[in-house]
């Protein structure tokens, strides 16, 4: 991890019994990883959770409370003042009612900005990165400046460290599922939660036990109570759950709302019964029932008690649907969201990237970075590579010592790109690839500096060439600034491409 010492994260967002906690929640797991690298933390809030606001307490987040939120004007008089205390901070917005208008004023103050977002429903997003971590995200259309960073689906899904804990886990899957966890969000102000439990009650499997979540905003305890000391299974409420890793893991089923604690259950596998509980949690069911990742219940309001019962006991039995459901899940989320979404933020202001010899451990991300579609449009070959070839061809270039193979990483330790020289006597023919999340922010410049300074350093090559394939501007410039020169077009395998050279004795050059 790289040094965030004296970097502040300033984030806004809110929890209500309206509005429910999953914007806090999923915006905690950006700045644990933030404060695990040496950054500094501001919570902006109108949050209404007591354990909420205890938790932050206990992380050591610094913590500035609102009695209104915006549109309210004090909401920005208020916000604009913390801003101005950290000038070179990043600010995070999560929550739908930051519109266009508070976007500018973020950005007029000078400040980086990240949204997170679900829908895509503004006119306009005013943010050096716009976040959609939902499965439906590339369909969506945003309007935004040319310098927007697009960060869409789930490679980008923000998990908090009490799940990443759990990688690696493999689940075992019953026969017959008889641990159901129930958790319908931090509000839940329509009190769906009591629709699911008497449903349940009707539900014939024998050996059936019950886990029912809510969060401390939730109005209904003393109804759902009621419910469950009358309940013919056994029944256990946890309020404000601190450990929901290890009941997604105890249950064989959840029953959720279609928000972000899906993520979370698909990186533990959980086969989960979703409802839509809020109009943006649609496109989320939507998703997971087409790709076979859980099954979409439809809308909560619309659902009968008689028919969410037999959809609970059908998966309870269906042991086919559950092993799909769960070999699908962990495929989809990789637990590495988190950390790529703060490299990026990073990479605005920093390109300090380093450099170590790949392995056969590298293999599988080679190949997946070789199949990027950019990347293959830009080789000599357009076709994707497949698997045995690829292995084939990697293993040869790590075993082959006129080849140096170098896996480029950023300053906060995720790996963005590859290097490779093929030597012949003085001379090296250069290949440089920066994976997708990390193009447009100078790292190819960087990436081929430190290398190329790296060879001439460790061998006697005198001369490193490119040959950079016709129309392909980016890999013009991004030698270009390190003082590779144009040497002249030229025909290499069947390809018209343009050589671009840099001697030893010129030395390199970085005008970044």
């Amino acid at each position: 991890m790289g040094d965030f010492k004296g970097k502040y994260l300033i984030i806004r967002a809110d929890a209500s019994t309206q509005i429910g906690s999953g914007h806090l929640m999923r915006c905690l797991a950006l700045v644990q990883a933030w404060k695990d690298a040496g950054g500094q933390v501001v919570f902006i809030t109108a949050c209404q959770s007591e354990g909420l606001l205890k938790r932050l307490r206990e992380e050591g987040f610094g913590l500035h409370l609102l009695a209104h939120s915006f549109p309210e004007s004090e909401d920005w008089s208020y916000t604009k003042g913390i801003l101005a205390a950290h000038p070179n901070a990043w600010v995070v917005l999560d929550g739908y009612h930051f519109d266009e208008v508070y976007q500018q004023k973020v950005k007029e103050s000078g400040h980086k900005l990240l949204v997170i977002d679900d829908m895509a429903n503004l006119k306009h997003y005013y943010a050096d990165i716009v976040l959609n971590q939902n499965l439906h995200a590339d369909q969506l259309q945003y309007s935004c400046d040319p310098y927007t960073r697009l960060l869409l689906g789930t490679r980008y899904v923000l998990l908090r460290k009490e799940f990443l804990a759990w990688k690696g886990w493999k689940r075992e899957i019953s026969e017959v599922a008889r641990r159901v966890l129930v958790t319908l969000g931090g509000g839940d102000p329509e009190n769906y939660t009591l629709k699911v439990i008497q449903a349940l009650q009707k539900v014939d499997v024998p050996g059936l036990e019950t886990t029912v979540v809510i969060g401390e905003s939730n109005p209904y305890v003393d109804v759902l109570e009621a419910a469950i000391k009358q309940s013919r299974i056994p029944i256990r409420l946890i309020r404000n759950a601190e450990n929901m890793p290890e009941l997604m893991v105890w249950a064989d089923v959840a029953v959720t709302a279609a928000g972000s604690t899906v993520w979370e259950l698909l990186f533990l596998g959980t086969p989960i019964l979703a409802l839509i509980t809020a109009d943006n949690q649609c496109y989320v069911a939507e998703e997971i029932q087409i790709q076979n990742l859980g099954k979409s219940l439809g809308r909560a309001e619309d659902i009968s008690i008689d028919t969410l019962t037999k959809a609970i006991a059908l998966l309870l039995r269906d042991f086919d649907s559950r092993s799909e459901m769960c070999g699908k899940a962990r495929g989809v989320i990789d637990g590495q969201g988190t950390q790529r979404v703060i490299s990026i933020m990073h990479a605005t202001n920093s390109n300090n990237l380093s450099l170590r010899l790949a392995t056969s451990e590298d293999c599988l991300m080679a190949w997946e970075w070789a199949n990027d579609p950019v990347v293959r449009a830009a080789s000599y070959n357009s076709n994707p590579i497949a698997w045995d070839e690829h292995v084939e061809w990697f293993m040869k270039k790590l075993q082959n010592s006129n080849c140096f193979y170098y896996i480029v990483f950023s300053d906060i330790g995720l790996p963005v790109g590859q290097v490779h020289f093929d030597i012949a006597g003085n001379d090296a023919e250069i290949s440089v690839l920066i994976g997708s999340d990390f193009r447009g922010h100078d790292f190819g410049a960087e990436a081929i500096h430190i290398a190329s300074q790296r060879l001439f350093s460790e061998t006697g090559v005198t001369r490193i060439y490119a040959h950079i394939k016709q129309g392909n501007i980016a890999s013009v410039c991004a030698f270009g600034k390190v003082g590779y020169k144009e040497i002249g077009a030229k025909v290499v395998k069947g390809q018209q491409v343009l050589e671009m050279t840099l001697e030893k004795n010129d030395g390199l050059s970085k005008d970044n």
